[in-house]
């Protein structure tokens, strides 16, 4: 290890000016500032967003902004410091979204990846690829990477979810755009969640002659997720942690390339730490009342709260309820840092 590199001060002026006529520039002043020591360098801090605080304005923009002028009426998660980037971690776009009844945000497609995570209403649907999917408090709907999706609310009353996206990946490496598209006009079928994958260990007897499907199913109901923890919990030990992974039914593996998508259940007065890993990772929070302590800082939250942490973040929740479950579904980028190969785990803090 350098002990002291060399600084820009250290290098005649007419050899910078030669190197900028080049377009070039000298490394190592800079080099700690690419590849610091131990840990990486990040902007973002932890945060929390109040639905309470922010359910008001979400709301006032269904007043001010009608559909068609706005296609997606969406309030971006800002982490303050992001320096006035409107993304949620470096990877993790959040935003809140808003469609009134009546409306339809209308059929597209894009190159980021995005998913949906239901806060508030009934009557909503998503239709992705022509598979309409109900849309109820604590759902998971996947909208994949070049895939149409529309959305349409023909119920009472205010629905909002939490979208999550790779935008800021897709954004940063200039691949993001989008395409409008003609109404899909999808029927009242059962999707597949209610048909296809009903329970786990079972798939479609055509599945094993086949080639596994990217997304075979777009929609994971909250009821079922809900249950399988609590039936989880039943049979854990009193330190054995209640945590599900959303995952494609037929590999077994992440439901998404880039975003990886959990269920997390803190028994009452339930704490606990989280082994520390590379990846970013945001929470939004289902049921419950509680706090987490990132790194320094801690974070109080209650229902429909959201979270955002940094990589490489010190993490625990803590369950303040004596008497309830808590519910919180963990949004993070550990499928992209898997896929290009510096994902890491640190079982002992380290």
């Amino acid at each position: 290890m350098s002990e002291q590199l060399g600084t820009i001060d250290e290098l005649p002026t007419e050899y910078l000016d030669a190197l900028t006529g080049q377009d070039a520039m000298p490394l190592w002043p800079s080099l700690r500032g690419i590849l610091p020591y131990d840990k990486p360098i990040h902007r973002t801090v932890p945060h929390v967003w109040r639905y309470e605080a922010l359910r008001p304005l979400l709301l006032r923009a269904g007043d001010l902004t009608p559909m068609e002028k706005a296609e997606r009426r969406v309030l971006m998660l800002a982490n303050p410091g992001l320096d006035g980037e409107p993304f949620a971690t470096a990877s993790i776009f959040f935003g809140l979204q808003l469609i009134l009844p009546g409306e339809t945000a209308p059929n597209h497609r894009h190159s980021p990846s995005a998913v949906r995570l239901i806060i508030e209403g009934e009557g909503g649907f998503t239709t992705v690829e022509g598979e309409r999917c109900p849309m109820t408090r604590g759902d998971v709907i996947l909208t994949p990477a070049r895939l149409w999706h529309e959305h349409e609310h023909r119920g009472d009353g205010p629905m909002v979810w939490l979208d999550a996206l790779d935008a800021p990946l897709v954004v940063k490496m200039e691949a993001a755009y989008c395409i409008e598209g003609e109404p899909q006009n999808a029927g009242n079928r059962p999707d597949a969640s209610q048909t296809r994958f009903r329970r786990a260990g079972l798939l479609p007897y055509d599945a094993l002659d086949r080639a596994a499907e990217d997304y075979p199913q777009f929609r994971y109901p909250w009821v079922d997720v809900r249950q399988a923890l609590l039936d989880m919990a039943s049979g854990a030990g009193p330190g054995e942690p209640v945590q599900l992974a959303y995952v494609n039914p037929e590999t077994g593996r992440e439901c998404m390339p880039v975003l990886g998508f959990s269920a997390l259940m803190l028994r009452p007065g339930e704490e606990r730490a989280l082994p520390r890993r590379s990846a970013s990772c945001g929470y939004l929070v289902i049921e419950g009342t509680g706090e987490s302590h990132i790194d320094a800082k801690t974070l109080s939250w209650s229902a429909n709260d959201v979270l955002a942490a940094p990589t490489h973040a010190a993490i625990s929740h803590r369950n303040v309820s004596s008497k309830t479950p808590a519910f919180l579904i963990q949004i993070d980028d550990a499928p992209m840092q898997r896929k290009l190969g510096f994902y890491e785990v640190f079982h002992n803090g380290g």
